[in-house]
């Protein structure tokens, strides 16, 4: 048998394998060179549209689960993609930050990701085109909405192209066993959603607030007596004992990640629309804009308000709704509320996320 022959059954099937991966990168950068509109939550929401098609009830039921063919399919995706589009996106890191597990799960393991230091660093990577796109936290189930991001957003440098819902689980890391920790480090929304834990477990040791989880599983590492909350990841990069696990107080706890970039992404069928707005600080007027969204059958999933910088009584106010900006009920009511509204602007419309576990 030559060397290039295959020893056997499988040898021949990961030929094939190998040979379709290069078929494909070779499509992928057909249309990339072809400036073809197909942007990654296009490919995203193609990969899920196709193992829901392939696993119909009448399909045969042997071989990988439709969760395994779909992170198999995201991953082969992702490395093409990189392949063949050279391109970074930032995230706040360092890594094995619950942003960097964010980042993963949308842009997939093969991503060339870029930590940076700060929310605020995220949009301007994106902003001057340093990365093609980026991923900061929006809002929290357990702490609520996050201040730096809104800031940002208002400013209109970006749009939101996507959304990851990822499922914090809060892991007690350290060197040493539970009885002999003295100090717990972690960034405070990790210690504020843990306090009911630490206190009927950890009542005397005390909580130090730090910049990120991952820094401080990466003091955790070099000090016995001090203990980290973070993520599993984290634990593993850093070689420390998970001595209490999953103890965030809310079983339920979802941090939102919005995904930043500059493309539009096309209609999924599936999609939410971000808006930014500002109302004339008198009285009715913050009513008269919700009655536009009830004019056009828009069901409101999240509204929220933040004060205008350098002003006083001065608030933007974001709200969500299923539907996407080329619908024709969306492209109404926002023609609407640009002439109710000092301004309005679309934050994105883009596929509505399903949750993702850390």
């Amino acid at each position: 048998m030559s060397p290039s022959e295959p020893r056997d059954p499988i040898d021949s099937i990961d030929t094939q394998i190998l040979e379709l991966l290069r078929a494909r990168c070779r499509a992928m950068a057909q249309n990339a060179s072809a400036q073809n509109n197909s942007d990654w939550a296009s490919t995203l929401a193609g990969i899920d549209d196709l193992v829901d098609q392939f696993n119909q009830p009448q399909a045969s039921s042997e071989g990988l689960g439709r969760e395994t063919q779909r992170d198999i399919l995201r991953h082969v995706a992702s490395a093409c993609w990189r392949a063949t589009r050279p391109g970074t996106h930032a995230f706040l890191g360092p890594p094995d930050s619950y942003s960097h597990l964010a980042a993963l799960a949308y842009f997939g393991e093969a991503a060339n990701l870029l930590p940076v230091q700060s929310i605020g660093a995220v949009f301007d990577a994106v902003a001057r085109g340093d990365c093609a796109g980026g991923i900061v936290p929006i809002e929290n189930s357990t702490d609520g909405r996050v201040v730096d991001t809104f800031g940002r957003l208002s400013k209109g440098e970006v749009s939101i192209t996507g959304e990851v819902q990822l499922a914090i689980h809060h892991q007690l890391l350290a060197m040493s066993d539970l009885q002999s920790i003295t100090e717990v480090h972690s960034k405070p929304q990790a210690i504020s959603q843990c306090r009911d834990w630490l206190a009927t477990h950890l009542p005397k040791a005390k909580l130090t607030e730090c910049s990120s989880t991952a820094a401080a599983a990466k003091l955790a590492s070099t000090q016995p007596g001090i203990a980290a909350i973070a993520s599993e990841a984290a634990g593993r990069r850093h070689g420390l004992r998970v001595v209490g696990a999953n103890i965030e107080d809310n079983r339920d706890n979802v941090t939102r990640f919005a995904v930043l970039g500059h493309d539009q992404p096309a209609p999924t069928g599936t999609d939410k629309t971000t808006l930014l707005f500002q109302v004339a600080h008198q009285p009715g007027a913050l009513a008269d804009v919700m009655g536009i969204f009830k004019q056009h059958k828009l069901n409101l999933t999240w509204i929220e308000s933040f004060p205008q910088p350098g002003t006083q009584n001065e608030y933007f106010f974001v709200v969500e709704f299923p539907g996407h900006c080329q619908d024709v009920a969306v492209a109404n009511a926002i023609e609407d509320l640009k002439t109710a509204t000092h301004h309005t602007d679309v934050l994105g419309s883009y596929r509505r996320a399903a949750r993702a576990e850390s």
